[in-house]
Parts: structure tokens; C-alpha cells; sequence
């Protein structure tokens, strides 16, 4: 039974093609525009609301994929309840939370939907267009305009270089396959555009979180492609990419060279530096956690503890903070080691999702452990760009991959 039958005008196969389109507008609007992706979403969402039924909602959460991001949601808002702040703080924590419950509503769409391919290619064409602009402000003397810095047109240089870290190993996911067809013209304008992106990261805008991601993801690709061969093919090619971006990219090195004298400075002297900050707020959430392990403080509890951790301090320590810059750190603050449990089991079923053969299966797992490489020292969940890129992408390749799944089975 259709349950959009009530909406005059619009038969059953229009409305899922609007809601189709929806997402390929906040896929495309996503590595451009906060606002732009914030109104598609509200959108996406009215649109996706009617074309629900108990059967399929309950079908999408008899799946680990589907119900342990709401099962995490949930235990965010039980976690309120515990939490010795201000209910508009435990409120505000628990909108970090929020945009889990849309991975089982984006699974469900792209499950019975045949046009998931249209967003992920949404997503590619705008962000290529981010690379073509972006190396124009790099390379193009006198311009009026200069982004946000010199190679960053919109937002900043760390979801930038996390995009285009993404965008690099899908593509050279593509040409391995090319490659194995024997289409090596094909295979050879992959890898190039691939390289093209990476030439941005290393040599334009770097942010240290892509140099930590894209190794990871080397790994896992060679790997998925050749197994050990694969490894030790990704160990002996990142050492040689290492060596030649280190001694090519002067930007990088100095890049490199700075944090390195930042954490010297951190060591010595307690330097409340970008990276003294950053391994103050793990070293201050390892002993939240260890005080309060099981159940943690409490959802929105985050910035008290770090506002009680800095008085009396000086130098990093005095530093109040509202994150930990690492997502499990994030979550076991406020929920414990069984929030910590709850998320770690989320990112192991949607990595499950995605084991299989096929190039829809290797865009999914490209999401899912750039989001886990990245949350070592990021809390991307509950940022803007990446959360809204993780829900996306586990939603609707998730999806792909299930109504596959599905086609086999009949």
C-alpha cells in the first residue's frame, strides 16, 4: 500500500523522484554550502516522511546498519538524564547526536530506489569543480577573489583535503577495475585525475588529517585488491609518495615542520600551541573517562569537564574546550565505554555493509574508514561537513548495496 497515495496530484513514482533529486542536491551542495545543504536536508526530510510504511521503517531497523545509529541516538537522549549541566547544554550535546537518525531513513530510500548512483555522482562533479577552483586560486596570479585562503575556496582547508582524499581513492578503486578489463586508457585517466587531487592535498591546502587518512586508505585498498601483495605494495608506494612530497612540497614540509616544533614547544614548556592544544584535550578526556568509565557524565557534559579541568591551569591546560578532537573520546565523555561500545559497534556493521566485491561496495568502505581514520583526532560525527558526508554515504551506498542484495535473493 502506498503510503503517498493521500498526496493529490503526485503518483508514487514522481514523489520518490523528487525525493531522489533532494538528495542529490544536498550531495552537490554539501562540499559548498552549509546553508545550501542545511535547507536541502529539511527538505529531503519533509519530502522522504510521507513515502514511509511500518513495514519498511521496521525492515530498515532489523539491520545492525539501520538500528545502532539509533540505537547510539537513543542512549544520547537517555544520557541527558544523567548529565550535571544545564538542560540547554544536555539539549545542545544531544544535537551532535541528531543526524544518526537519518542513516536508516537514507538506507531505506536507496534500498527501493534505483538513482543512487545520481547523488555520488553529485557529489564527485561538485567537488571536482572545488579542485578545478581551487588550484585556479592556487595558480592564477592577481585575482580579486581569494577564497578563503589561497587554494580554499569555501569552508576550510580540513574538510577540503578530506574530500579530495576521498575522492582520490574511489577513483583509483575505479582504475584498478578498469585496469583488470584491460581498459587502460580509461584506467590511466582515473588514476591521473586521482593524482590531481592528491597534488592539491600535498602541494596546496594539506590538512594533517588527510596525511593520516589517505595511508589508511592506501592500506585498505591494496588490501581489497591484491591482499598482502597489496600491503606491502601500498608500504613500499607510500614510502616513495612520502619521500617525493616531502623534499617537492616545500608548503608541506614547512606544514609538517611546524607542528613538529609545536609539540617540542608543547613538551617542554606546556606551549598552548594548535598542536599542544590538540594532545592536551586527549590527555584531559583519557582521565574524564578513566573517573566515570562505565556510563560517563552525561550528554552535553563535554565542555563542564573541560571549564573544570582549567581551573588553576596555565598554558595548554588552562585551555577551555568544547571537544575532544577524537570521536570516541567524544561520546564515552558523556555516554562511557557503553556509548563508546554502541559506536564502535555502528562503524564495524557499516564496514560489514560494505565487504563485498564491486565498486559500489569500495565507495562505502571508503566513507566508513575515512571517518574512522579521521575521528582519531577529529570528532567528525558530530561536524557539519563530515557527519552530513558519513550519513550520506553509508545511507545511500548502504542502500545500493542492499537492494543488490535484494536482487540476488529473488
Amino acid at each position: 500500500m502506498s503510503s503517498i497515495s493521500i498526496l493529490p496530484g503526485f503518483d508514487r513514482a514522481r514523489w520518490l523522484l523528487v525525493v531522489d533529486w533532494l538528495a542529490v542536491g544536498v550531495a552537490a551542495s554539501l562540499p559548498w554550502s552549509t546553508s545550501a545543504t542545511s535547507i536541502l536536508i529539511v527538505l529531503w526530510l519533509i519530502a522522504v516522511l510521507p513515502t514511509l510504511d511500518v513495514d519498511s521503517l521496521r525492515r530498515a531497523l532489523t539491520i545492525p546498519a539501520g538500528f545502532l545509529p539509533v540505537a547510539l541516538w537513543l542512549l544520547a537522549a537517555f544520557g541527558m538524564l544523567w548529565a550535571d549541566v544545564s538542560w540547554a547544554e544536555r539539549v545542545g550535546g544531544l544535537n551532535g547526536f541528531h543526524r544518526l537518525l537519518l542513516i536508516p531513513l537514507v538506507l531505506l530510500h536507496f534500498r527501493r530506489s534505483g538513482h543512487g548512483a545520481w547523488v555520488i555522482q553529485g557529489f564527485f562533479y561538485a567537488t571536482l569543480a572545488l579542485l578545478i577552483v581551487s588550484l585556479g586560486l592556487a595558480l592564477i596570479p592577481g585575482l580579486h577573489w581569494r577564497g578563503v585562503q589561497i587554494g580554499v575556496p569555501v569552508k576550510d582547508y580540513v574538510y577540503q583535503s578530506m574530500e579530495f582524499v576521498l575522492c582520490a581513492f574511489v577513483l583509483f578503486g575505479y582504475a584498478f577495475a578498469a585496469g583488470r578489463s584491460q581498459r587502460w586508457r580509461q584506467a590511466a585517466g582515473l588514476a591521473a585525475l586521482a593524482l590531481l587531487f592528491l597534488t592539491d592535498v600535498f602541494f596546496v591546502a594539506t590538512g594533517r588529517t588527510a596525511l593520516i587518512v589517505a595511508p589508511v586508505l592506501l592500506f585498505v585498498l591494496g588490501w581489497r585488491e591484491f591482499r598482502w601483495k597489496g600491503i606491502v605494495g601500498a608500504v613500499v608506494l607510500g614510502g616513495v609518495v612520502a619521500a617525493t612530497v616531502w623534499f617537492g612540497s616545500p608548503y608541506l614540509r614547512a606544514k609538517l615542520t611546524i607542528s613538529y616544533h609545536d609539540w617540542q614547544a608543547y613538551r617542554v614548556s606546556d606551549a598552548p600551541n594548535s598542536t599542544g592544544l590538540h594532545l592536551e584535550f586527549l590527555r584531559k578526556s583519557l582521565s574524564f573517562i578513566k573517573a566515570s568509565p562505565v556510563i560517563g557524565y552525561g550528554t552535553g557534559s563535554i565542555a563542564e569537564q573541560f571549564r573544570n579541568a582549567a581551573i588553576g591551569q596555565s598554558g595548554a591546560a588552562a585551555a577551555p574546550a568544547v571537544n575532544p578532537h577524537n570521536q570516541i573520546f567524544a561520546v564515552a565523555i558523556q555516554l562511557g565505554l557503553v556509548g563508546a561500545a554502541v559506536l564502535v559497534a555502528m562503524w564495524i556493521a557499516h564496514l560489514l555493509l560494505f565487504t563485498g566485491g564491486g565498486l559500489t561496495a569500495w565507495i562505502g568502505m571508503a566513507v566508513v574508514v575515512q571517518n574512522i581514520a579521521s575521528s582519531t583526532f577529529n570528532s567528525h560525527l558530530f561536524d557539519f561537513t563530515s557527519g552530513w558526508l558519513y550519513v550520506f554515504g553509508v545511507g545511500v551506498v548502504g542502500g545500493m548495496i542492499l537492494q543488490q542484495r535484494d536482487s540476488r535473493a529473488v
